[in-house]
Order: C-alpha cells, then sequence, then structure tokens
C-alpha cells in the first residue's frame, strides 16, 4: 500500500513538473512563437472529436459522483468497513479527476464541477439515512450501481475513443473502477449474509 502511495505521488510530482516546465518554456518564447503555440493549442482541442470530448466529461462526472456520495458516507457511515471503502473512493477518484482535469486543460475542454441531478437527489437520500440503513443504501447505490454504469459506459467509449491521452485516461481508469464494483459486490454480499 505504502510502495502504491509512492507511485502515485511520484508520477503526481512529475506530471507537476512537467506541466510547470511547459509552462516555463512557453514563458520565455518570443511573441510570434508564443501566438503559434496557442494557435497549436487551439488546433489541439479543435481534433478532440464530440465523442471523446463527452468522454472526457463522463468521466469526470462519475469521478465527482462518486467523491460527493463517499465524503458523505466518511461522516455517516456506521461500519468501519463501509467507511474504509469511502475513504478509498475519495482517495481513488480524486486522484482519477486529477488526472481528467490536466486533460481537459490541455484539450481545452470545460468540465462539470458538481454532481448531476439524479446524484443530486441520491445524496439527499442519503443524508436522510442512518446506520444500517445508510450503509446498504451507500453500498447498493454509489458502491455497485454507480460502478457498474461506470465501467459499461468506459468499456463502450474506450473503443470509439479516438484522441490518444483520453483513451489513456479511459485505460487507466477501467480497471479500477473493476476494482471498485467487485469490493462493493464482496461488501454487499457479505452484508446480507
Amino acid at each position: 500500500m505504502q510502495k502504491s502511495k509512492n507511485v502515485i505521488g511520484l508520477i503526481a510530482f512529475s506530471a507537476v513538473a512537467a506541466l510547470f516546465s511547459t509552462v516555463s518554456v512557453q514563458a520565455q518564447a518570443p511573441a510570434n512563437a508564443a501566438q503559434n503555440g496557442a494557435a497549436g493549442q487551439t488546433e489541439s482541442s479543435a481534433r478532440l472529436n464530440a465523442s471523446d470530448e463527452k468522454a472526457l466529461k463522463d468521466m469526470a462526472q462519475a469521478n465527482i459522483n462518486e467523491i460527493a456520495a463517499a465524503r458523505i458516507a466518511q461522516s455517516k457511515a456506521q461500519s468501519s468497513e463501509v467507511k474504509a471503502f469511502a475513504e478509498q473512493m475519495v482517495k481513488d477518484h480524486g486522484d482519477a479527476l486529477t488526472k481528467v482535469q490536466a486533460v481537459a486543460r490541455q484539450k481545452g475542454v470545460a468540465l462539470p464541477s458538481e454532481p448531476d441531478a439524479s446524484h443530486k437527489a441520491m445524496a439527499d437520500k442519503l443524508e436522510k439515512q442512518h446506520g444500517d440503513a445508510f450503509d446498504k443504501m451507500y453500498m447498493e447505490n454509489a458502491g455497485t450501481r454507480d460502478h457498474k454504469m461506470v465501467l459499461s459506459t468506459l468499456q463502450s467509449e474506450s473503443g470509439k475513443i479516438k484522441d490518444p491521452d483520453v483513451k489513456a485516461l479511459a485505460d487507466a481508469h477501467t480497471p479500477v473502477v473493476e476494482q471498485h464494483l467487485k469490493s462493493a459486490q464482496q461488501m454487499t454480499m457479505s452484508a446480507g449474509k
């Protein structure tokens, strides 16, 4: 686990360092080169087709929805196992959202910034639950149902994505979502026994 955190930290640091070195180089370039760079960025976002842009937005929305539900669970869950699951969701989906946001900035794509309407409604329902009823509702909805839906979307969109950066995100997200779903299903089955 610690090794995984170190690897993730190293990847995040490398991405930030690369971003800052790119900004530094662009800031030192002459005005014409800066204008050409801006034109190149516009072309880069123009090359992102509607399907790829939708995939990027879908990934962001899924992560935002999971983080919002997990934050509620961190404070309301009764079971330590459900709290631990929620903490993992905040961490994993937070990391994933950061990566999606970086690609979106690079491609000039505006992303959603809050849960969608159905997940806001689910959050309202979760807020009204307590104890075992909360744990059950959270795991069935955010744990199992949402991860099934996200996995299905990732799998269907992945084959259609043309942009290599967006494709890499989808490919990296898929095994994480699969693992979340597997964990949620195991927890739901063991709670039902």
